[in-house]
């Protein structure tokens, strides 16, 4: 990833996620820290959204699934005859 602007902004932390920033971010700084774990909520979060999305998607189609098996059946039986 290359060089990003930087935008100073002020949040409130709760003082348990600080503890765990400081304790976990080895030679990182604790902006670096918090970037990074920034960064992996928003991809996680974009992944459960895609995965919401492909299940409603998916979910929709098991609708179908009966009138396929049945076109599948009927399509079998007439190679059959033929």
């Amino acid at each position: 990833m290359g060089k990003a602007l930087k935008a100073t902004r002020t949040f409130s932390l709760d003082k348990e996620i600080l503890v765990e920033v400081k304790r976990t971010k080895r030679d990182l700084s604790e902006s670096e820290r918090v970037n990074r774990l920034l960064r992996l909520a928003l991809a996680l979060e974009r992944q459960a959204a895609l995965e919401r999305e492909i299940s409603s998607f998916f979910a929709d189609a098991r609708d179908d699934r009966a009138e396929r098996r049945a076109f599948e059946s009927a399509s079998i039986a007439a190679w059959g005859r033929n």
